[in-house]
């Protein structure tokens, strides 16, 4: 459920009512209803349709600041560029990376972008393979379980598959998809050990270019 979005003095933009780690009165900023009309609108500005919102990705997927908010404002009339910068804040999943005055979507891209950065423009993301958990977890609707156990996970006019880290995680994306919602559980540590890359991009989500059937058993 998306919360409201409050500025606590001491501790910055935080998710809900008051902050939990001090007694500090905080400044509302944006309404749950708000927030969740700008998160969707900037993942889809970075991810899927940056022209049409007005805003020029580079080759590795970063935009300007400014362009952004921009966008953001020509869209709202009530919004400023405060509000931008609260949704990236306080954003659960990680889905914004920002670094050097741009910013750009670290994951879920239907636009052709190389997300895979060197150490200067690399932002928050991480690469680390040795970090990746032994098992993650993919949901998705029950009406697809037969195409996987078939091809295994493929992107679906996304560049990568995604990965959660958690069951919970997954369950709560494949919901996108149905009300009840099958869980995969995909061997990380076998794809990883066979040669296949994957690739932290956000808070608890995963990518891979595809995921082969055999790596891919069912948990519910």
């Amino acid at each position: 459920m998306t919360e409201t979005v409050v500025r606590c003095p001491e501790h910055g933009y935080v998710a809900g009512d008051a902050c939990p780690a001090c007694d500090e009165r905080c400044r509302r900023v944006l309404s749950a209803d708000r927030r969740k009309r700008l998160s969707k609108f900037c993942s889809g500005a970075l991810r899927h349709f940056p022209d049409d919102a007005g805003v020029e990705l580079d080759d590795r997927g970063w935009t300007d600041d400014d362009a952004l908010a921009t966008a953001v404002t020509e869209r709202y009339d009530w919004a400023t560029a405060e509000h931008v910068d609260a949704v990236v804040a306080t954003d659960p999943k990680g889905r914004f990376e920002r670094h050097d005055g741009r910013i750009r979507a670290a994951y879920g891209h239907s636009v052709d972008v190389t997300l895979d950065a060197d150490a200067e423009s690399s932002g928050t993301s991480e690469t680390d393979e040795s970090a990746v958990p032994d098992e993650l977890y993919h949901g998705t609707a029950p009406r697809n379980l037969d195409a996987i156990r078939d091809e295994g996970l493929r992107p679906m006019g996304r560049q990568e598959v995604h990965l959660s880290e958690t069951r919970e995680g997954a369950r709560a994306v494949g919901r996108r998809h149905a009300d009840d919602p099958a869980v995969l559980a995909v061997d990380a540590k076998g794809l990883v050990a066979d040669g296949r890359r994957v690739t932290r991009r956000g808070e608890g989500v995963y990518a891979t270019e595809r995921v082969p059937p055999e790596y891919v058993d069912p948990v519910d």
